[in-house]
């Protein structure tokens, strides 16, 4: 989950060191739980029309083009010119620089439709009403298929090059030495899995038809599904729709925290089998490429690529399984601080400690934040203020948006943008800080690499996000001596390790199973799923010890998860966060070791693709081979409730 760049600098904080009274306004704001401007954050939380939310809160997406108009010529410009790439074809292993100029071309058609595909994008997730928008984004499925379609001669026939030529083409070439080493040593190693010409060609044509799952379940729960409507306890009645039942789950009292997650997945219920329906395609869809390209499944498909092996996947499900005790502790523990008979898996949202209240507008959150990253430096911390000031962000909600948050730096020329529904609660500001992370990662990486070079593997692409939230609970911990606040943010800690660790490899676990379904000939129906989403979810939260309630109608939870679309993606949060939290407490160390610490970090957020991502991570200072992550993310957990134990006992 990066139009001329500004030069103008924000003349607030965020351009330099936060003073320390500021930071202290903020910490004592933080304690006492209300905010100033609440009532101001109030207000522009509730205002969804999208006009009448001031403009220093939506993106300027002018800054990729300046109107629909300029991106349609930009567009079509680069439909004209695709077909030029057949003038390379049978002439690739002629010359080191027909090679060069070949991936030159076309690496810069590909720069340019991300760069078409990312103002499509953020134009449509603005307002998913917008059929023309919509329309906008279709098209450029279809351009990279046509692409796809015309470039696929390239790779099968770069390896009919012999080995000896390649390496003197490289010699005499710098381009192929330096900006397209790495590409063509990748191409060599998948050199088994790569088809013929126009098996190849037959596959980048498919590119439309196996996007259709994922964009039908976007378009039906962003914009077509009938999200229910419930009165609460107050009397209020709220619309339970993505961005809201994001905070409505979260509400003090348990009938109504109950009401809304009952009412919300029962309305996906309702269309199980349709949703059933889109999920079997888009796992049909990876069995079919698996297969074709000579994997033995689809999970060593998807690994193959970054390179990963594959014990990676199943090591962190075994070791989570292994590490569920310490989860189940936190489980008991929550119920405890709740004072409930029973935990219900509705309880998993509720505020731990009910006397605070953390509520922040947009700039409080923004001063936080940066006081968060001080440690990074000044340049990170100039770069971040820029996202604020220059509008790389579109902040809150609004009608039609698309729900969620995620970072593209897809615009690689320009900068990247970000899209959040900001609610004003700490898990905002927590958000802010996750988004920024990916935004900083794209934003070295497209300033010190070519952009062949540029992208960073998915494998180490939370981790930026995730490093960024561990700083910024760091920060909230040495500034925050109030018990009830104190527990507050360490419960905060808990929950991400619940969120990012525990339930992210559940979903792993989930989409392997359901993947393994297919591959066994077993059909993939709602109900099916349904099933076995329950059984995993009640194994992993201790339904059958009485540790937590999983209620029957979770069953339907795997139904709002959007990157089960991306087949083996979600992993990848959790060992994101296993890393990010050995990398962070390196940096947070201080001293010599600290300062060196934060070198390679940079080194590594500058690093893009240059390497496979367990190459990256190593540089970095951490082996996502070995158990050690998960089992110090894991002793953290224990030693963070042993600190909640002890406060909790010092109120008795």
């Amino acid at each position: 989950m990066s139009a001329a760049k500004r030069s103008r600098r924000s003349s607030n904080i965020w351009n330099g060191a936060v003073e320390t009274s500021e930071t202290m306004r903020i910490t004592r704001s933080l304690i006492v739980g209300v905010m100033l401007a609440a009532t101001s954050l109030t207000a522009l939380a509730q205002e969804r029309d999208r006009a009448k939310i001031p403009e220093k809160y939506r993106w300027d997406l002018t800054q990729i083009y300046a109107s629909d108009a300029a991106w349609r010529a930009a567009k079509d410009k680069l439909q004209a010119e695709i077909p030029q790439l057949s003038s390379f074809k049978g002439r690739l292993g002629t010359s080191a620089e027909t090679l060069a100029g070949a991936l030159d071309r076309v690496f810069a058609m590909r720069k340019e439709l991300s760069r078409l595909w990312t103002y499509a994008s953020c134009q449509a997730d603005q307002d998913t009403r917008d059929s023309e928008h919509q329309g906008m984004r279709q098209q450029m499925t279809q351009l990279d298929a046509e692409l796809e379609a015309e470039a696929s001669f390239i790779e099968p026939e770069i390896l009919r090059v012999s080995r000896s030529a390649l390496q003197s083409f490289a010699a005499s070439q710098p381009r192929l030495k330096s900006t397209y080493k790495f590409y063509l040593d990748d191409l060599a190693r998948r050199a088994e899995h790569t088809l013929s010409d126009a098996e190849e060609k037959i596959l980048a044509n498919m590119g439309p038809l196996a996007e259709s799952p994922s964009n039908t379940f976007g378009l039906f729960v962003n914009a077509d599904l009938p999200y229910p409507t419930v009165e609460l306890s107050d009397g209020r009645k709220v619309r339970v729709d993505q961005a809201a039942f994001t905070e409505l789950r979260a509400l003090p009292n348990r009938s109504d925290r109950e009401k809304v997650m009952a009412a919300y997945f029962q309305s996906f219920s309702s269309f199980s089998r349709t949703i059933g329906a889109t999920m079997s395609g888009s796992v049909q869809r990876y069995a079919l490429a698996a297969k074709t390209r000579k994997y033995g499944s689809d999970l060593e498909m998807r690994l193959d690529d970054p390179n990963i092996p594959p014990t990676v996947y199943s090591r962190l499900i075994d070791g989570v399984n292994r590490h569920l005790p310490t989860f189940h502790r936190y489980l008991k523990l929550r119920k405890r601080m709740l004072g409930v008979n029973e935990l219900h898996y509705y309880d998993l949202y509720a505020p731990l400690v009910s006397s605070v209240d953390l509520k922040y507008t947009p700039e409080e959150a923004h001063r936080v934040v940066a006081a968060a990253l001080a440690p990074l430096g000044p340049d990170y911390a100039a770069v971040a203020g820029r996202a604020f000031s220059e509008r790389w962000i579109d902040l809150l909600p609004n009608d039609g948006k698309k729900s969620g948050a995620y970072s593209t730096g897809g615009a690689y020329d320009v900068h990247p943008y970000m899209l959040i529904n900001y609610t004003g609660n700490y898990d905002g500001v927590s958000t802010v800080a996750h988004e920024l992370g990916h935004t900083m990662h794209s934003y070295y990486s497209n300033k010190t690499q070519p952009y062949p070079l540029a992208g960073y593997p998915t494998f180490v692409a939370e981790v930026a996000s995730t490093f960024n939230e561990a700083l910024l609970i760091d920060h909230m911990l040495k500034q925050v001596k109030d018990k009830q606040a104190r527990l507050q943010l360490l419960g905060n800690y808990l929950e991400g390790i619940k969120g990012t660790v525990v339930r992210q490899t559940q979903f792993a676990e989930f989409e392997l199973r359901m993947h393994e379904m297919a591959q066994k000939g077993e059909p993939l129906t709602g109900p099916a799923l349904a099933k076995l989403y329950l059984d995993i979810t009640r194994r992993y939260y201790g339904h059958d010890q009485g540790v937590c309630l999983v209620d029957d109608y979770i069953a339907h939870e795997w139904s709002v998860v959007p990157h089960f679309y991306r087949a083996y993606y979600v992993f990848q949060y959790a060992t994101s966060f296993t890393a990010a939290s050995a990398l962070s407490q390196k940096v947070l160390a201080g001293g010599p070791a600290g300062t060196e610490a934060t070198k390679r970090y940079l080194a590594f957020l500058s690093a893009g693709g240059s390497k496979y991502p367990i190459d990256l991570l190593k540089d970095a200072g951490v082996d996502m081979t070995s158990d050690e992550p998960l089992d110090l993310t894991m002793r953290e957990m224990n030693r963070v409730m042993d600190e909640i134990d002890t406060l909790l006992q010092s109120e008795i």
